[in-house]
């Protein structure tokens, strides 16, 4: 079969910024859901691929634009596709009740899910693995049956306010279980484990990284389903479900990992104090994005930013990772404070997760002596970097060079902004981009 786009992207004028897609005849769509993709202006080399999925009654446009755009926007920032499907039927709810819904390639949405991630995989170079997936509600749920399903296909998950995979199982063909909606399906984690086993018969592989959400006053997906969840992930992990690392990000959340602890955990919960079936919230997906792994390029490498006159790295002083902390170089070390990644959208960043950051010309300034400070990326032109051939890294904003201060060797010695010169103290040696 021949894949085309839809008549309205073929008759479509000169090119303009990215902008969301529809994609007909991408193949095997059993219950004609929407397939939608975002394909950012500077997309990577080999960019990740998120599938993002819509709550009952929702649609494509409405979480493009709504409570999941700041995946768009991070979008932009890393180089990363978006796949937006839709349901079509009456109430725009996902099938993850039927047992078509719940079998690999069983011929309802998601055998139409996965022909989409199969079509972008083959249009935009995707790398294999870092196809992820995420969804709030009706989209949750999905998110949890595409993970069980399909595992050797997603390598993470981020669920808003879901339920464990099979839990909304019914033998009737309605797509509603309000036993599981009640949160009074309760199983043991083996019985969770072996429900999401039989989604892909005969599968002994690793399973997805899960990261799990929900508001403890939830009432109409209610809070019990994340603990089931929790029972769910950490089975099919072989963890037991006592949290190797808990913390409050913010007062009313706590946030508990289990097995490997850090922004990456294996499974990571997320209980929101006070809160119903609202999610997510301002400032959550940041946390998703950094999970879900999608914070970095995968066209780009990560190692050290070397001044070829002093001999010395890039460095933020004393590896704090406090907004404004003006940069130097050092003797290298290899520290995570000298490990700087170029990224697709050109900026330079350090650390990684909740406290990742970006090089930034301090204040938005644009004349020479501008220090280059660490900042929370934000996508604006002034952590925006360009690094030349001759070695020199050429602000997007100013068209100056980053320069070690005086022409000085010494460890301690400030990195700022300056007219470009052509001298040793303009030159560095970045990371290298990989294939």
């Amino acid at each position: 079969m021949v894949v085309t786009l839809t008549a309205a992207v073929l008759t479509a004028g000169p090119a303009a910024a990215a902008t969301l897609t529809r994609v007909g005849d991408f193949g095997a769509n059993p219950t004609n859901l929407g397939m939608y993709v975002y394909v950012p202006d500077n997309v990577a080399p080999k960019p990740a691929l998120l599938v993002l999925v819509h709550y009952c009654g929702g649609s494509a446009s409405a979480i493009f634009t709504g409570n999941g755009h700041d995946y768009v926007t991070a979008a932009d920032r890393y180089g990363y596709v978006i796949v937006v499907p839709e349901a079509t039927r009456d109430g725009h709810c996902f099938d993850v009740s039927t047992k078509a819904g719940l079998t690999r390639n069983g011929g309802s949405d998601s055998t139409g899910i996965m022909s989409m991630v199969a079509w972008t995989r083959q249009h935009y170079n995707v790398d294999p693995g870092r196809v992820v997936v995420s969804g709030f509600s009706s989209g949750a749920m999905m998110t949890n049956v595409l993970a069980a399903e399909y595992p050797d296909v997603f390598a993470a998950g981020a669920a808003f306010s879901g339920v464990p995979a099979g839990c909304f199982a019914t033998t009737d063909g309605s797509l509603w279980n309000s036993q599981c909606a009640g949160g009074n399906v309760i199983k043991t984690a083996q019985q969770w484990a072996d429900q999401a086993h039989a989604m892909y018969p005969g599968y002994t592989g690793a399973y997805p990284r899960m990261q799990l959400w929900h508001g403890n006053q939830d009432t109409t997906l209610a809070y019990p389903n994340y603990g089931e969840e929790i029972k769910q992930w950490t089975a099919l992990h072989s963890l037991n479900q006592t949290p190797s690392f808990t913390d409050h990000p913010q007062s009313s959340w706590t946030r508990t990992r289990y097995g490997e602890t850090g922004t990456r955990a294996t499974v990571e919960g997320v209980v929101i104090a006070g809160t119903g079936h609202t999610l997510p919230q301002a400032g959550m997906l940041a946390y998703a994005i950094s999970f879900l792994g999608l914070d970095t390029s995968g066209g780009s490498a990560s190692g050290p930013v070397r001044s070829v006159a002093a001999g010395r790295c890039l460095d933020v002083p004393g590896r704090t990772t406090t907004q404004g902390t003006r940069t130097q170089v050092w003797d290298c070390n290899g520290g995570t404070n000298q490990t700087w990644t170029v990224t697709a959208a050109g900026q330079l960043t350090v650390y990684s997760g909740d406290t990742l950051r970006c090089l930034d010309a301090e204040g938005g300034g644009t004349s020479p002596g501008t220090a280059a400070i660490i900042w929370a990326c934000h996508g604006g032109a002034n952590q925006q970097w360009k690094v030349n051939a001759d070695g020199t890294v050429t602000g997007t904003q100013s068209g100056l060079c980053l320069e070690v201060a005086a022409g000085s060797t010494a460890n301690g010695t400030a990195v700022r902004l300056g007219t470009c010169a052509g001298g040793q103290n303009q030159k560095w040696t970045t990371p290298p981009p990989v294939g």
